[in-house]
């Protein structure tokens, strides 16, 4: 196993450990929204923005008690936004990390609750616990990570993606539409991940928004990349649904090969953008690398 495989797994399990402890006990009332919560929050997923926050805290030297905080508070927000998405006015998908989806499994009134539920519980840990040294540093991050899940972020690339279906759009309008809802998330993983440890110039920060902006953009082009050449036992979620719900793609408009290509490029532009952080960067230069060959 290398190194990286280790790292990343010792981060997963850190990071489920801290959700099972920060998410309402199933025995507590109401019983059955938490148990949906649970549900959809835990045991499944790749947590690469969990790994992101981690990675970005190495360059900082954060403390890990820090960082799992902020970790499980986006892989909550992650995980309102994929209940919300597969819910049946929206994406109306029945698998998601390999399971059923949450109102598949409970049912649709349950599922829109632990959504909203997780939300708010993200942002009750980001204000609850203490993430940084300064508060006026915890208020930005509070505001960044509140600016991510936005509609100037990922609810607005949602909805740009629901009117999308069926028309003809342009590649630098499938651009915009994931650096919303996509990359949005992102970005805020790597700067909150940041900002949990020592300050860092406003230029060094610049340098992490970009690297994490071409992860983002890399992490999307790829999702289209499996979603075109996957199975769903693989995936862990339906295979070709954007096809046959006549979704605009990058591999729709690309094509297959163009669309490697461009992700290739991504995970370049990315590795540029740390090159100056030395040793310090080495995880998230891994992450990228992960993004861009994974296989699900």
């Amino acid at each position: 196993m290398s190194d990286f495989q280790a790292w990343s797994r010792e981060t997963a399990t850190r990071v489920e450990s801290a959700l099972a402890e920060l998410l309402p006990a199933s025995r507590i009332a109401p019983s059955r929204l938490h148990d949906a919560m649970r549900y959809s929050t835990l045991g499944g997923g790749k947590r690469v923005r969990a790994m992101l926050v981690f990675g970005a805290g190495t360059l900082t030297q954060a403390s890990d008690d820090r960082l799992k905080v902020a970790a499980a508070a986006v892989e909550m927000i992650h995980a309102y936004s994929l209940i919300h998405d597969d819910l049946p006015c929206m994406d109306d998908d029945v698998l998601r990390r390999g399971k059923p989806t949450c109102h598949v499994e409970f049912d649709e009134a349950t599922a829109l609750l632990a959504g909203d539920a997780l939300q708010s519980l993200a942002f009750q840990l980001m204000s609850e616990y203490k993430l940084a040294d300064d508060a006026g540093v915890q208020l930005r991050m509070i505001q960044l990570f509140a600016a991510a899940g936005g509609s100037r972020g990922m609810a607005g690339g949602q909805a740009i993606d629901l009117d999308a279906v069926g028309k003809a759009i342009t590649l630098p309008e499938l651009e915009y539409m994931h650096i919303l809802k996509t990359g949005a998330l992102i970005r805020a993983s790597v700067l909150l991940g940041a900002h949990c440890g020592k300050t860092l110039p406003q230029s060094d920060l610049d340098h992490l928004d970009r690297y994490a902006k071409c992860v983002g953009l890399a992490f999307q082009v790829v999702d289209d990349i499996l979603d075109e050449e996957g199975d769903a036992a693989t995936l862990g979620k339906t295979a070709g649904k954007d096809r046959a719900n006549s979704k605009p793609t990058y591999t729709s408009l690309m094509g297959l090969a163009e669309a490697k290509r461009f992700a290739r490029e991504l995970l370049a532009d990315s590795l540029e953008a740390i090159a100056g952080f030395g040793e310090g960067a080495t995880r998230l230069r891994e992450i990228a690398d992960f993004i861009v060959h994974r296989e699900r």
